[in-house]
């Protein structure tokens, strides 16, 4: 197998490392024994998973999808964490359909994108792509984990 370039060695990392946690989140998702239980809280967790769930999707189809690829998605922030009782069903296909615009974008990214500035400024500051995506990373696997305890506490 031959390798490409250090970036896009880094790149394809990315790329490998979301798709594997986005996995992980549609199985704990899927793993929920009560459609219900989806959107209940406990402890010191505000957010259901289910909200999570829309959350992530939000936020990686805006700033991986449509600032990075261009789809054209336009983001309800406020509705991800507004809306309630979205079909499971509906949640997971959304997901996969992200996990996969993910994987393609970030590895059709070209050379000098790492240390380029991202388009969208974060807290008001100016950040590279390579700070933007371990920020995004960080919060998948953040939120993964709040969906992982909140489906243990709830349903055992």
């Amino acid at each position: 197998m031959t390798q490409g370039s250090p970036e896009k060695e880094i790149w394809s990392a990315w790329a490998k490392l979301l798709d594997r946690d986005l996995k992980k989140l549609h199985e704990e998702i899927a793993a929920f024994k009560s459609e219900e239980n989806v959107w209940k809280t406990i402890g010191s967790i505000i957010n259901p998973a289910g909200t999570l769930c829309l959350h992530l999707t939000g936020s990686l189809n805006h700033f991986v999808g449509n600032t990075m690829g261009n789809t054209g998605f336009v983001r309800d922030r406020e509705g991800e964490f507004a809306n309630r009782n979205i079909p499971r069903e509906t949640m997971l296909r959304d997901l996969d359909a992200c996990r996969e615009m993910v994987v393609k974008t970030l590895n059709a990214q070209p050379e000098g994108t790492l240390t380029a500035t991202f388009p969208r400024k974060f807290m008001e500051q100016d950040v590279t792509y390579a700070w933007f995506l371990s920020h995004i990373l960080t919060h998948l696997s953040y939120h993964l984990g709040q969906v992982n305890y909140l489906r243990r506490a709830l349903e055992g």
